[in-house]
């Protein structure tokens, strides 16, 4: 059954996050099927960035307007 506690909302602050996160996964999963050759530590800090800056900015934006 339904958890009472959990809700799904376009405005709840952890949906948004959780959707701008998986967006920003998929476009950069996209990106990588492009580019040729290994990641390297660069790489990964810049798609770590990609991925937690967007997703923190829409939860705190979700989390204000909510």
């Amino acid at each position: 059954m339904a958890d009472d506690a959990f809700s799904v909302s376009w405005t709840d602050p952890d949906y948004v996050a959780a959707v701008v996160g998986v967006l920003a996964v998929g476009a950069l999963v996209f990106y990588s099927a492009l580019v040729d050759g290994t990641p390297t530590v660069e790489t990964v800090l810049f798609v770590l960035l990609w991925v937690t800056v967007p997703t923190t900015v829409a939860y705190e934006i979700a989390r204000r307007l909510d």
